[in-house]
């Protein structure tokens, strides 16, 4: 196939991974400027390549841009407060991770449908383990008891057994006061997603004039409106709040109408209890209807919003909050706190409707997968997809445990630490107790799950130590070197088999958490009080189990967020930790509006009008090269443009993830079909990889119709084995970064901008290599 070599100046675009990167370093030059964008991201130049306007001032040679976006996903140490929403991001992931299937179908829109009830729940549950802490364990069990309350001299004031008591020690004014902290966390999360959607979502894409895509296997990730979420992020964020308010509501008006329809108690306020009743049940089942019925527009910008009911449904259950707590907090002489409030019925009731919803979500993936898609495509590798299309499903279970163990975690600690002895409170609902002493098995599950898992690395290890003899012709070389080159690769192989570790992890949260809902409802007891009477061995396990689950939640708990704001802060750590929270962020909020920003419609939107615009003023080409998640970014634009500007542009990926991440985990958007399509589309592309990288891997794209192999042969890494001429020190071993060193790497990079310069020839066959 030939492809037109006409147009004026050549352009290189170079886009940094994870862990970012300065424009000096990726232009190699001291002395750079910006050219276009923000203090947030922005394209650079070197001086010496820009003039005045801008404009290039060399023509005899591609000019080289960096693409900055490292300060969309790093910042300060408080960033790392968005961690605490992980819940909502890894459910919002499970809505990408939908097995590959034409668009529009019924089991499609239902599994959208499923993922969105799956987000709804983390949400009420969220709110729930709110006024757990703030109603149930502080303002009514432990303010209502003597001994509880005058360990907390700040709790005096709502006590009725302290300084006699007060206008706030009456029980349902002591829950309307606590109210306000759920309320405010309710509040907070609002305005997060407010700000952020106003940030990130109102970033327009390039509004192109819609072509005719060239053969079969494009992705959603083409459409025009796919990097523009502004509405639906809207509409969920309007009723997810609607949905935490009615939660903080429910939690007091169920208590204060539980008193009222007790025998002899007042008639008008037992049935304005009832009328608040229906009134919330109406507002969930409107919530619940938003949901279901508001899904994503790709095919054009949707650049409405639907005010009436952004403003007027959050609005109307605030009010309806208020009536709750005006109602709740009305004289009732002789109404005393005792016990817990109903949290059993609350936490038991949302973790069987999560359990419900996950396995109806896997039933559907599997149709789905099943189903074939588009069906095989030549020279792309297929049956790589994760878990065989259950990788959503899996990965929306482990987002409903994250949000259970993280709710049962604060629950206990906050218990532990009002009731130090463990005598004076009732604690926290039966359910969280029994999710707390499952934990120590799944924690023996993963250990040996992991040890398993470090054996066949071992034996990988010993298997590899032979190879690297081979490729380096170092017999007997050095056991040492040869050990850690061995080693490098063997451990870069754990990348693949992140697939069994989620669903072993997956399905033993699924079974304990059965067996733990089972146990709470079973018995309506602890699990130590449930084994009373059974042997002491059985009674002393359950015990340990209990308390070590329980500190062993409050423990991860703190370490999670000490090692996020690590994560912020190190740039070592974030080169570790921040590809699992770049691929996680890399999406559109089209599940949870609480998740964190997709910082995807800031860059993609930028890479594209870059590329637009320099191809329409210059009619030139462009080869647009990404390492690690930069790839994932540069791939993404090249989609967004239109098909006639994307045959001018060219594209080096290097350390990417782009098929062994992201193919295997999101087929429906990354899968062989679409990169099949991306290559067929594109000038010609070009990718490197090395055995120890644990990140980057092959496209697995062969030579056919489509152009060239995609693939290079994987990189010597080190590019020596002991000194040379060449290399009289020791080469390191690089992994995943400074792919430049490669001297392939130049090659590679030379062909496809010589393929930009209007004088070489532009042909591309089946034999190039």
């Amino acid at each position: 196939m030939e492809r037109s070599s006409q147009g004026g100046e050549a352009l290189e675009l170079l886009v940094h991974g994870v862990g970012g990167a300065t424009p000096e370093k990726m232009l190699n030059d001291p002395r750079t400027v910006r050219i276009t964008g923000d203090d947030t991201a922005a394209v650079y130049r070197r001086v010496d390549d820009a003039g005045p306007d801008g404009a290039a001032a060399h023509h005899d040679r591609p000019v080289p841009e960096a693409y900055v976006w490292s300060n969309l996903t790093s910042g300060n140490g408080t960033r790392a407060l968005w961690l605490l929403l992980l819940p909502f991001m890894v459910v919002n992931l499970a809505h990408w991770m939908r097995p590959a299937a034409r668009e529009g179908t019924r089991a499609v829109r239902l599994y959208g449908l499923l993922v969105r009830l799956a987000g709804l729940s983390l949400t009420v549950l969220l709110v729930a383990a709110a006024c757990e802490v703030a109603l149930d364990l502080t303002a009514w069990q432990c303010a209502g008891t003597r001994a509880c309350a005058e360990r907390h001299s700040w709790l005096g004031f709502l006590s009725p057994d302290v300084s006699d008591g007060g206008w706030w020690s009456a029980p349902g004014r002591r829950l309307a006061l606590a109210a306000l902290v759920p309320t405010a966390l309710t509040g907070l999360l609002w305005y997060l997603s407010h700000r952020t959607w106003r940030a990130y979502e109102s970033q327009e894409p390039l509004d192109r004039t819609p072509e005719p895509e060239n053969g079969p296997g494009h992705t959603a990730l083409s459409r025009p409106g796919f990097w523009y979420g502004r509405r639906l992020v809207a509409r969920l964020r309007a009723a997810h709040t609607a949905a935490g308010l009615l939660t903080v509501a429910a939690a007091v008006g169920t208590a204060a109408a539980r008193e009222d329809r007790r025998p002899g108690g007042p008639v008008l306020l037992d049935l304005l209890g009832r009328s608040l009743e229906g009134a919330l049940a109406c507002g969930a089942l409107a919530v619940i209807w938003v949901v279901c019925r508001r899904g994503r527009s790709e095919r054009r910008l949707d650049r409405r919003l639907d005010a009436h009911l952004v403003r007027r449904l959050p609005l109307a259950t605030l009010v309806l909050l208020a009536l709750t707590l005006g109602y709740a907090g009305w004289a009732r002489p002789g109404w005393q706190s005792g016990g817990r409030l109903p949290g059993d019925t609350t936490f038991g009731t949302i973790a069987l409707a999560q359990g419900v919803v996950v396995l109806a979500l896997a039933a559907v993936a599997h149709t789905l997968h099943r189903a074939g898609g588009d069906g095989p495509v030549p020279g792309a590798s297929g049956g790589r997809s994760a878990l065989r299309g259950l990788g959503g499903p899996a990965v929306a279970m482990l987002a409903c445990a994250l949000g259970g163990v993280m709710s049962g975690g604060v629950s206990q600690r906050v218990s532990d630490w009002l009731d130090g002895t463990g005598t004076f409170l009732d604690g926290p609902p039966v359910l969280l107790t029994w999710q707390a002493s499952v934990i120590p098995v799944l924690l023996a599950v993963l250990l040996i799950l992991c040890a398993l898992l470090g054996r066949s690395t071992w034996r990988l290890t010993r298997a590899e130590r032979e190879a690297v003899a081979r490729e380096y012709d170092a017999d007997p070389g050095d056991p040492a070197r040869t050990g850690r080159i061995a080693r490098a690769r063997a451990m870069a192989t754990l990348t693949d088999r992140g697939p069994l570790v989620v669903g072993v992890t997956s399905a033993a949260t699924l079974l304990l958490g059965a067996g733990a809902l089972a146990g709470a409802f079973g018995t309506g007891r602890t699990p130590v009080r449930a084994t009373e009477g059974a042997p002491a061995f059985v009674q002393g396990a359950a015990q340990t189990a209990q308390a070590l689950g329980s500190w062993l939640i409050g423990l991860g708990f703190i370490l999670f967020v000490t090692w996020g704001r690590r994560a912020y802060k190190d740039a070592a750590a974030r080169r570790t930790i921040g590809i699992l929270w770049d691929v996680g962020t890399f999406w559109p909020r089209a599940a949870h509006p609480f998740a964190p920003p997709c910082y995807a419609e800031r860059a993609v939107p930028d890479l594209t009008w870059r590329m637009a615009t320099w191809t329409r003023a210059t009619r030139g080409r462009l080869v647009i090269s990404g390492h690690s998640q930069g790839s994932v970014l540069a791939a993404a634009a090249a989609w967004q443009l239109k098909p006639s500007d994307r045959a001018r542009v060219a594209l080096l990926t290097y350390g990417s993830p782009i098929e062994r991440l992201y193919g295997r985990w999101f087929p429906a958007h990354f899968g062989p079909a679409a990169l099949a399509a991306l290559h067929r589309d594109i000038d010609c592309w070009r990718n490197l990889y090395r055995l120890t990288d644990p990140i980057g891997g092959p496209v697995r794209l062969s030579g056919d119709d489509c152009g060239p192999v995609v693939d290079h042969p994987p990189l010597a890494d080190p590019l020596a084995y002991g000194r040379t001429e060449a290399h009289p020190l020791p080469g390191p071993l690089l992994g995943h970064s400074d792919y430049q060193a490669d001297p392939a790497f130049a090659d590679e990079r030379e062909r496809l901008l010589a393929r930009l310069r209007p004088e070489v020839p532009a042909a591309r066959t089946g034999a190039e290599s």
